[in-house]
This record gives C-alpha cells, sequence and structure tokens, in this order.
C-alpha cells in the first residue's frame, strides 16, 4: 500500500501523522495535505464473502481529530486475501455512521463496515440496519478496485 503512494507522481513524502499530541498507529500524512487512515482484513468471512472492518470509539475519536486538522482524509481498507485495497473519503465513512445512528437512535459503541468483491467487479461498501440481518442500512457504497492511490491525490 505505502509502496503504490510513494510510486505516484504526485508523492513528495510520507510520515508518521500526530493526532492530538500522540503518533497515530494506523494513520500517515502524505505529502502535506493527505491523510491515510489504514485499516487491515485477512479473510472475507460468511456466505458473502465479507471483509469485516470494525471502527470502536478510538478510532472514530482519532479519525475524526485527523479530519478536524484540515487533512484530506481517506481510508485504505486493505482486504489481504484477495491483494486488493478498498480506498474512499473519510466523509463516505461519517455519511454511512449517520445513517446508522439516525436508525438506531442513539451512538453505538462500534461500528462494522463490510466490504465485498466479486470477480472484475467494483469494491461494495455498506453497514447493516440495527438489530436485523442481511439487510443493507443504504445502497452499498461502489468503490472502483483501482481508485488507490490515484483517489489520495485528487
Amino acid at each position: 500500500m505505502l509502496n503504490q503512494i510513494a510510486d505516484h507522481k504526485q508523492f513528495t513524502a510520507i510520515n508518521a501523522l500526530k493526532v492530538g499530541g500522540r503518533t497515530s498507529r494506523c494513520a500517515f500524512k502524505v505529502n502535506d495535505d493527505i491523510a491515510v487512515y489504514i485499516k487491515y482484513a485477512v479473510n472475507p468471512v460468511g456466505t458473502y464473502r465479507e471483509y469485516v472492518f470494525t471502527f470502536n470509539t478510538a478510532n472514530l475519536r482519532e479519525l475524526a481529530a485527523t479530519d478536524k486538522a484540515g487533512n484530506n482524509l481517506h481510508l485504505a481498507l486493505v482486504c489481504a486475501k484477495d491483494k486488493e485495497i478498498c480506498c474512499f473519503p473519510y466523509a463516505k465513512l461519517v455519511q454511512l455512521i449517520d445513517l446508522r445512528k439516525s436508525d438506531f437512535g442513539a451512538v453505538e459503541a462500534q461500528y462494522t463496515l463490510l466490504v465485498t468483491l466479486k470477480p472484475n467487479e467494483a469494491f461494495r461498501v455498506y453497514m447493516m440496519q440495527p438489530g436485523r440481518k442481511k439487510i443493507y442500512l443504504a445502497d452499498p457504497l461502489k468503490v472502483r478496485r483501482n481508485a488507490c492511490p490515484n483517489a489520495l491525490f485528487r
């Protein structure tokens, strides 16, 4: 993932990202104005072969602080078994979480983002409705497979 970023023609630098005076274990600063937050899932699970990415309160606080600092924040979800990276703006995660909060009626301790990819198709990124199985919260977000790292430099 970091090699792909470093090989991009607009790349100039990559550094550890400090949030609230602490160095992030998940985020990096690219160039002067881009932040990338990396989460990793080894294998897809279940009948629908979903990669599961959980965002707990600490993750969400770090993401919000990074975004508030004025960074152009993107998520990079590494789907290891398929050797693919799902990259999209942080604002899309916020939209899904806001929908889930509205549907649930309260803030939850963690949010689970599910990612699927079928051969020769875009990623599908989604959350499920609270308390219901196999029912999407909203239409899945479609993310091109080759969006990373170009999406970071727009």
